[in-house]
């Protein structure tokens, strides 16, 4: 084993906000020194347990578990899972020798963090949202570097250990090499119409599959063409709605995120983290609906630090059925606006976050 090869552990996961940031980090680690050893160490049962090893890394999964904010009986097994994965983690860190230990947010970046702190393992975390999670900023506070993608952090972490670096966004994205006219082929969307691009997550958005179809007639009747990922839950419903309406073109899942960015016009998009970083380097216009149901409505406040520079419009939650698509086609009228919008978003894009996040860890290292 060569002397000077570095050991890294990467913890977190539970979304793809927190999974995807996580792997380009280690790839750009890796492209830095490529006999880096990384161990990633997720939750159980969540979806890094299958993301990673796709991605070509290791991850020990741990027993822990959200402690729900409801009264349920899921919470009564919650000390026993954090205590159990707590043991776990320490042995982990033992075992593995990591020179850092790296946190990207989710359940189980607080027992692995907090047992490298135990052993004086070097931490840095990385806080994807505008409004910090409640185990980041724990962590936080004996963190060596604190990795965000917002200004004015310094409400939650220690101003003087944060590095505004962006969050870490699909090189597929960031180096999209795809023309408007190649991507609207491979969708068979014509280009002699504007299109409008949904996306609620992998998963969907009830509440922005509700507003499409209460508002199918007049998406059709403005002539311009819809590209709309319904996620795998709603499809049916929403394929069984589109039926006749030939400009409405309902998917399950769209793999193709960049040639799918690339056809549009605008974008309306829940608004995660990882959601609003690819829209900043695509630089579209676009339409965010947060999702109520997240911890510390961080989806709101992600939002928020966007409409207040004029980079993003606004549709709650609540007011998305009546609203959403009313205010989508009056911007597809308004050019001065799109523009004005895409240029805003643009500037607050960083597309080279996960060299950026890497090159902190290295040099603390």
């Amino acid at each position: 084993m060569a002397a000077d090869k570095k050991h890294i552990i990467i913890s977190g996961g539970g979304t793809g906000g927190h999974i995807f940031p996580a792997i380009a980090i280690a790839n750009a680690i890796k492209g830095m020194a490529p006999d880096t050893e990384i161990l990633f160490v997720g939750a159980q049962g969540k979806m890094e347990m299958e993301k990673v090893p796709e991605a070509g890394y290791e991850i020990i999964g741990l027993p822990v578990a959200g402690f729900q904010r409801r009264l349920t009986l899921k919470n009564l097994s919650f000390p026993f899972k954090l205590l159990n994965s707590m043991m776990k983690a320490r042995k982990v860190v033992k075992d593995f020798k990591p020179d850092m230990a790296v946190g990207v947010g989710g359940y189980a970046s607080g027992p692995v963090l907090k047992a490298a702190n135990w052993k004086g393992v070097k931490t840095v975390i990385q806080e994807q949202n505008s409004y910090a999670g409640v185990t980041n900023k724990i962590l936080g506070k004996s963190a060596e570097r604190i990795c965000v993608a917002y200004e004015h952090m310094d409400r939650f972490f220690p101003a003087d250990r944060i590095e505004l670096t962006g969050n870490p966004v699909r090189s597929v994205i960031t180096q999209n090499t795809a023309s408007k006219e190649e991507s609207l082929k491979a969708f068979g969307l014509r280009p002699d119409k504007k299109t409008l691009l949904i996306i609620g997550g992998s998963l969907g958005a009830r509440t922005i599959n509700n507003s499409i179809k209460a508002g199918l007639e007049k998406l059709q009747e403005s002539g311009i063409q819809v590209l709309w990922q319904t996620g795998k839950f709603y499809f049916e419903d929403c394929e069984k709605a589109a039926e006749g309406f030939a400009d409405i073109h309902p998917t399950m899942f769209i793999k193709e995120m960049n040639k799918a960015y690339a056809a549009a016009d605008i974008v309306i998009s829940r608004a995660g983290a990882l959601s609003i970083s690819e829209l900043c380097v695509v630089g579209k216009p676009c339409i965010l609906v947060p999702s109520p149901n997240v911890s510390e409505d961080h989806q709101t406040h992600n939002a928020m630090a966007l409409v207040k520079k004029g980079a993003a419009l606004l549709v709650r939650d609540a007011d998305a059925v009546q609203e959403l698509v009313d205010k989508a086609l009056e911007l597809m009228d308004n050019e001065e606006n799109m523009k004005s919008l895409g240029e805003e978003i643009s500037k607050m894009a960083k597309p080279d976050a996960a060299n950026t996040i890497a090159k902190q860890i290295m040099e603390l290292i």
